[in-house]
């Protein structure tokens, strides 16, 4: 075959057509790819371009799983480099794939708002709402579903959105590479504006060039690990850059849309539509470097934050507000402010001088202002010193305080003839306040149920009653029940506590010691039974936290998602808890640790089921019951498009109130961006209001038997190989990087909760991420083969019950498309690579074995769908995975010849050549302008070339935990 000369060539060969008129998707990714050789060859020289070129024109060729001979070629020219260019090359290769991603991302911008333009010019209605745009949901609510307007208004004002940042560790791009990601971005976005002048396009275009060098010139490489601070301050500065004003902007779309379907009434300022929590120095389960120290810091971090943010917008606010008529509440308010400023010598500040008497709101703002200034020092020095001598009545203690004079000024705004003022920044701002208080985030505090049941113990224990870890369920309710409805304390100075037994007692200190509106839930993980929530009611109390946390049950693995009803049911049956909730509750139903314990089809259904029998048993004892879903990025994890995966929760499930996990690479994808920032907030808020004013379908009864019977099955195949296959463990090490996974310090926590044991103690991001890097893809399709075999054997005529449950169960058509996405995405053909190089000979059958199972549950995931090729209806997706290919296939060889070198020193690799770039070509040089990794284990450059392809791998692959 000729070989093509440039990328940008190949790139044009492997597009599969024009997909659309306004796909710009090739040029986009050529142009991007073209700078960045041009940069590589200026500071590598062209032989290193060249190379780089061949590579990705083998991997281009390369035809699949029956392709050996073009990865051997591949693998020989890569293992020929030297340390130095080994890492150039993978690094190029990552920043390569980067880009494309950029170039998707600015395509897809460019569609939608070409789609939505089109929508809206010819009123198709089914073409906008696949993008869950706000108004559109809110027209076929009215106009085509019958619904009334009041209806919709009161639904949407009193609907809850609370989306929980965390901490999960599957973001493996370092945050100084996304923000030069983020420019990239918008340079091209304005290269292809209409109005762009030739000087503009210049001087864009340098910018680009000097963006996409300044990236590649930054070391991918995390050289630490992050602390559980550095987490919360990554996630947190999504709120400076996107979030903060993404609010307000969005609640006036949300008011417009209102406005064109005929509702003339703004939504209130303090309406609960959007609420944002996180776990970023909370979550605990696993991770010993949360401590109540850390958490202690997070909050008061978080707090500083937010008032930073209100303090740098406030004087914009009382520049705005210079009128001077205002009713008489507020002008007595302003008298006395103004007065109290020039007694009082401590608060009056130089401020003050310039506020005159006749600007009542600049008055009153001033003060808002002064309160906020101190509120924001008193953070600081309790943060940096643990002492601060502001004392707290100079300070906003709770928003109520903040929000009462702003309310002020916009009823005065109102009553003077001013509510076209008053409905500006005054109500943005409002809005703001009511949205993130003054704590920005919630913090949620997360911890295994067996830590309580060890402080608990260490108590009855002391106090000379028994162990509470000996005892039965009931007489542990009885116990933890006698003393919630007494008044004994049980907690003293003497109590002899392990480090464990401190440190959970120390976390409940930390919580009575700062705001409550600090803090959102209290969520256990492995929660089996009510002992655990009341064993959290009684630490509460015990370490006196006056306003007491809500507490959630986390129900995980497969049988305590089929035991969560019961045990919920034996909750509500205790009326001390139920008199103590008030009508509420919430419940959190775990996705990842799910998946891995039974496999993607049988944790899919059980939590479908778990959620409709948890609603029912709400419902028996008169209670709201909230779903909280823990789910990750990748579909193993319950990841999947935001609206699809709303709608097909079961009826009744969602009714206006959703918490979600956003984690990891996920916040970047949701939140990079403005425009993605707004995207995700719509999407949340429309699928959550439709999947409430128009429940999908429910399944029929014959589904629900094929889908127990083939749920069944699917666990037992699952099991039989992940648990009880002796061969398993061993070729999972050996076939995948997980090993090496915890080398990219791209989170605290450690990888497994106990370091010492196996499958079962691995954590599900890298279980997933190890999956993913193979491109196999195995915990999410293992066990669909078994499942469609049985149902087709069992009876013929159940490939047309199969089909019908496609065509019209929305759960099942989601479950099995993102099945044909993960497809999509995978290669048995590079996983043999990996078994060639890495597995022994005894355990080669097995791999074979499982590649086999992997081709013949996609032919019949294929033939339940009625598709004939993987992604036939999705195009657009086919063609982005079809351009991203040749990277990742450099990538995976390179890091499958890279174990092979790392784990097998003896491996014989091609005679070295020479140096390939210039900036190398002096062998003089000092091995740290090599960038090689001194402190590693491995020989020179294995770990950092290993590091590079594994993330490049995962931005390629997008979604990787």
């Amino acid at each position: 075959m000729e070989r093509h000369h440039s990328i940008d060539a190949q790139l044009r060969l492997l597009a599969p057509g024009k997909v659309s008129d306004d796909d710009k998707l090739v040029e986009y990714d050529a142009l991007l790819v073209d700078r960045f050789l041009d940069i590589l060859q200026d500071l590598h020289g062209p032989l290193l371009r060249e190379f780089v070129q061949e590579c990705y024109e083998l991997s281009a060729e390369y035809e699949g799983d029956r392709d050996e001979a073009r990865l051997g070629e591949l693998g020989a020219r890569l293992t020929g480099l030297s340390p130095a260019d080994a890492i150039v090359v993978a690094s190029s290769f990552s920043h390569m794939l980067n880009l494309a991603n950029l170039a998707e991302e600015v395509q897809i911008a460019h569609r939608r708002r070409n789609k939505l333009k089109r929508a809206r010019d010819f009123a198709d209605e089914a073409s906008a709402a696949t993008e869950s745009d706000i108004e559109e949901t809110l027209k076929r609510l009215v106009s085509g579903l019958g619904k009334s307007r009041a209806e919709v208004f009161d639904a949407l004002k009193t609907q809850t959105v609370d989306l929980v940042f965390t901490a999960h560790p599957t973001q493996s791009i370092r945050r100084s590479l996304l923000q030069k990601h983020a420019r990239i971005r918008n340079c091209l976005t304005q290269l292809y504006a209409k109005d762009i002048t030739a000087d503009d396009k210049q001087e864009l275009d340098e910018a680009l060039q000097r963006e996409i060098q300044a990236a590649f010139r930054t070391d991918e490489i995390r050289r630490t690990q992050p602390t559980p601070q550095d987490e919360m301050r990554a996630g947190m500065s999504y709120f400076h850059e996107t979030i903060w004003k993404g609010v307000p902007k969005f609640l006036r779309r949300v008011d417009t849309a209102l406005k064109n379907i005929g509702i003339d009434e703004r939504l209130p300022y303090n309406a609960p539509l959007i609420q944002f929590s996180s776990w970023m120095g909370g979550d605990r389960d696993g991770n010993p470097r949360v401590t109540p120290e850390v958490t202690r810091d997070v909050c008061l971090l978080a707090r500083m934050m937010a008032t930073n943010l209100y303090f740098s917008q406030i004087e914009d606010l009382m520049f705005e507000l210079s009128m001077w008529r205002c009713n008489d509440e507020l002008r007595v308010r302003a008298d006395e402010l103004h007065r109290a400023s020039r007694k009082d010598a401590k608060h009056y500040i130089e401020f003050w001088k310039q506020i005159s008497p006749t600007e009542p709101y600049r008055v009153i703002l001033g003060y808002v202002r002064d309160k906020l200034y101190y509120t924001r020092e008193r953070s600081r020095h309790l943060l940096t010193s643990g002492f601060s001598d502001i004392p707290e009545d100079s300070t906003f203690t709770n928003v109520e305080q903040f929000l009462e004079p702003l309310e002020l000024c916009y009823r005065s705004l109102c009553a003077s003839g001013d509510k076209t003022i008053a409905d500006g920044s005054l109500l943005d701002f409002l809005r703001q306040v009511s949205t993130f208080g003054l704590s920005l985030v919630k913090l949620d505090i997360r911890q295994e149920s067996e830590r309580h049941t060890d402080a608990l113990d260490a108590i009855t224990t002391h106090l000379g009653v028994g162990s509470y870890r000996e005892w039965p369920e009931q007489r542990r309710q009885e116990w933890l029940l006698s003393e919630l409805r007494g008044r004994r304390l049980l907690l003293g100075d003497d109590l002899p506590a392990s480090e464990e037994v401190a440190d959970v007692l120390g976390t409940f200190r930390v919580i009575a010691e700062l705001p409550h509106d600090s803090f959102g839930a209290y969520i256990i993980s492995m929660a089996t039974a009510p002992s655990d929530v009341l064993a959290v009611e009684l630490l509460q109390r015990e370490c006196r936290v006056a306003q007491p946390l809500r507490v959630v049950p986390l129900f995980e693995k497969l049988a305590d998602l089929e035991a969560a009803p019961a045990a919920v049911a034996r909750l509500f049956s205790i009326d001390w808890y139920v008199a103590k909730i008030g009508g509420r509750q919430e419940v959190m139903i775990g996705y990842s640790d799910s998946g891995k314990d039974a496999g993607r089809l049988s944790a899919a259904w059980q939590l479908y089921k778990a959620q409709e029998e948890l609603v029912e048993v709400a419902k028996r004892y008169g209670v709201k019951l909230t779903m909280f879903h823990g789910r990750g990025g990748t579909v193993g994890r319950g990841g999947g498009p935001t609206h699809l995966a709303i709608l097909s929760q079961p009826p009744d499930t969602v009714n206006g109130s959703l918490r979600v996990t956003v984690q990891g690479e996920v916040i970047e994808h949701s939140f990079g961006e403005e425009h993605l920032c707004f995207r995700t907030l719509q999407r949340f808020t429309a699928a959550t209001l439709e999947h409430g004013m128009h429940p999908p379908v429910a399944p029929k009864p014959e589904w629900r038997a094929l889908m127990d019977e083939m749920a069944a099955v699917a666990t037992e195949e699952y099991r039989s190989i992940i648990f009880r296959e002796a061969r398993f463990v061993e070729y999972f090490r050996s076939a995948t990087p997980e090993t090496e996974y915890g080398r990219m310090n791209i989170g605290s926590r450690p990888s497994k909760r106990k370091p010492s044991g196996g499958i079962e103690s691995l954590r599900a991001i890298p279980w997933i991420f190890a999956w993913t890097q193979t491109r196999f893809h195995l915990p999410v399709w293992l066990g669909f083969g078994a499942a469609f075999r049985h149902a087709m054997a069992k009876d013929i005529r159940n490939i047309q019950t199969l089909r019908e449950m496609y065509n019209e169960w929305p759960f099942f058509r989601v479950t099995l498309d993102l099945l044909e996405m993960v497809f999509a995405k995978g290669d048995p053909g590079i996983a043999a690579l990996y078994d060639r190089l890495l597995v022994s000979h005894d355990l080669k059958p097995f791999g074979e074995q499982l590649r086999s199972n992997y081709e013949e549950t996609k032919k019949l995931l294929l033939q339940v769908a009625g598709h004939r090729d993987v992604l036939e209806g999705d195009p657009y997706l086919k063609q982005r995975l079809r351009l991203r290919d040749p990277y990742i296939t450099t990538l995976n060889v390179c890091q499958a010849y890279t174990l092979k070198r790392i784990r097998d020193p003896s491996f014989q690799v091609t005679t070295p050549r020479r140096p390939l770039s210039k900036e190398f070509a002096d062998e003089k040089r000092p091995a740290e302008l090599v960038k090689l990794n001194p402190a590693s284990e491995y020989a020179p450059g294995l770990e950092d070339t290993l590091i590079l392809t594994m993330k490049g791998i995962a931005a390629g692959m997008q979604n990787t935990g």
